[in-house]
């Protein structure tokens, strides 16, 4: 099984540009997103997050129902449900402010007890390293996981306004960077975090990291590219017939990447690490395809499998 941990949450997204526009509430979270494009790919996948008993709970567990998602943690919590205000710059790239409620509603023995015996692969959501007190819950069940034979993904995903110490969030996220196989960052996430440094020496430094083997940075309209000690790659995005906004993009493309290094038979420690610059374009190609079909609607909708070979198969 595919498990995600991390927050689930609801998307507050303006219905237009205006100021003070009416707003919808979607359901949404960088690892909730995440496990449902997972499954909708056809991964069998589990989502490690409690959810409120309130009325956003219940639409947060509808689409995890839909597309299959096991909710592992079964008995839902009294705290709010977590929420984002979303905004969009003139690019329709978003960006949040965040309420936090039920996604910081779990304790370390809840989590591990949640966790399947076995586990595939293991993907840590952003929120992880933010705070200690919650840090320090997830950081045991990663490692539970690499024991239960799991590889390990992380998107960092900084959430700059949630950090208020910049210093403690630094240590945690090395934590976490030192037990991921796979590393995945934004543009945006590589300045933050390496201000004047390239790119392609920040992917080497983390590549230096204990475990680490495949670095993957996404680049907004200008694609995506691809670090392994063996190789380097670019792809550019797929742009859909009609663009909704790139709300969930990068988790569609975190799920793309990983169904197709599953299929491969990449995703183990040992074996990313040997992928060459064509395996390297191929993956990235299937993570721009879910990235960019994601991106044909409001909010993040994945795509189907069936939907991703129908645009692989005509190109």
């Amino acid at each position: 099984m595919f498990v995600v941990g991390g927050e689930s949450l609801i998307d507050l997204v303006p219905l237009s540009a205006a100021a003070g526009a009416e707003r919808q509430a979607l359901p949404g979270g960088s690892p909730f997103n995440c496990a449902i494009a997972l499954a909708k790919l056809g991964n069998s996948t589990g989502f490690l997050c409690p959810i409120s008993q309130d009325e956003h709970g219940n639409l947060l567990l509808a689409p995890l129902a839909a597309a299959g998602v096991e909710v592992l943690l079964k008995e839902r919590v009294a705290a709010p449900t977590t929420k984002a205000i979303v905004s969009f710059n003139d690019k329709m790239q978003a960006s949040y402010v965040f309420e936090r409620g039920a996604d910081r509603a779990f304790t370390r023995e809840g989590l591990l007890e949640a966790l399947p015996p076995a586990v595939t692969l293991y993907q840590i959501g952003g929120f992880a390293p933010i705070l200690a007190k919650d840090a320090e819950k997830w950081l045991p069940v990663v490692k539970a996981a690499i024991g239960r034979g799991a590889t390990i993904s992380f998107d960092i995903n900084v959430r700059d306004k949630l950090v208020d110490d910049e210093e403690g969030y630094r240590s945690r996220l090395s934590d976490f960077l030192d037990l991921a196989h796979i590393i995945k960052l934004s543009e945006e996430d590589h300045e933050w975090l390496e201000p004047g440094v390239s790119i392609e020496e920040h992917a080497g430094w983390l590549l230096d990291r204990p475990n680490c083997e495949l670095v993957v940075v996404t680049l907004g309209e200008k694609g995506s590219r691809a670090f392994t000690p063996a190789a380097t790659a670019n792809a550019g995005i797929y742009m859909p017939p009609v663009f909704g906004d790139t709300v969930g993009a990068g988790d569609s493309l975190m799920a793309g990447i990983l169904t197709a290094l599953g299929e491969t038979g990449a995703l183990k420690a040992g074996q990313l690490g040997q992928l060459d610059q064509a395996g390297l374009e191929r993956t990235l190609r299937f993570g721009a395809v879910v990235a960019g079909l994601n991106c044909a609607h409001k909010g993040c909708n994945p795509p189907t499998r069936t939907e991703v070979d129908a645009v692989l198969a005509s190109s």
